[in-house]
């Protein structure tokens, strides 16, 4: 004897786990993930796609298409990188570009010591505050990650591998006084720097980009779920 249609459907859920009563399977979606947005150089636009892996179904991970470059960038961009639509967590980093030498007249990158960096001290430390007073606005928790590490006077533009030192120390004090949690990625990864990161460079091999989106990926989870 054949089951009513209604029957047959209900036996067919309980056997696949499925809720299919009339109010519980149609018109329901699944629950709104919270939702994460990573603001950065192109170190985090390596990490990105990582972290987005390791969190789903637990988060749903943007950050812009373009690479966030330094504060310069930040200061003129960074509504429209928040968009209108509220962020549980946002993971921010800033500082690769602006100790990068530039020429002081083109401000294109520069080979040449004597040149200026994009971003001096002092100025870094103004777009970086204006940046983060922005931020604050929004209500996320917010996750600032320190500039990664690389050898003194890798390829590209001239930079100094002591300069990140000086840049970290000021973002950590503006941290530490506005009660942002930080993401101590140089640290992380300076023991492992010559196995993770490409040959005098700034950039990391894809082993380093997935050790560097764990680390991310670690803080970020224990933000969402306090």
């Amino acid at each position: 004897m054949m089951l009513p249609r209604r029957s047959f459907l209900k036996q067919l859920g309980t056997l696949t786990g499925l809720a299919l009563s009339s109010s519980g399977f149609r018109g329901q979606s699944a629950p709104k993930l919270p939702r994460v947005l990573i603001l950065g150089d192109s170190i985090s636009m390596g990490y990105t796609p990582v972290v987005k892996q390791m969190l789903e179904g637990k988060a749903d991970v943007s950050r812009p298409v373009e690479n966030c470059q330094g504060t310069k960038l930040g200061v003129q961009r960074i509504d429209q990188w928040l968009g209108t639509e509220p962020w549980a967590v946002i993971h921010f980093n800033f500082g690769l570009h602006d100790l990068k030498h530039v020429d002081p007249v083109t401000g294109i990158n520069s080979n040449k010591p004597d040149d200026p960096h994009q971003s001096d001290l002092k100025q870094y430390e103004a777009n970086l505050k204006t940046i983060v007073e922005r931020l604050k606005t929004t209500g996320a928790n917010l996750i600032f990650a320190t500039s990664t590490p690389y050898p003194d006077l890798p390829e590209g533009p001239y930079r100094k591998a002591a300069d990140v030192l000086e840049y970290n120390k000021v973002a950590r004090k503006i941290m530490k006084r506005n009660k942002i949690r930080i993401n101590d990625l140089y640290s992380a990864v300076l023991p492992e720097l010559s196995t993770l990161q490409l040959p005098n460079n700034v950039h990391f091999k894809p082993e380093g980009s997935r050790f560097l989106a764990g680390k991310v990926t670690e803080l970020i989870l224990s933000t969402i779920s306090s």
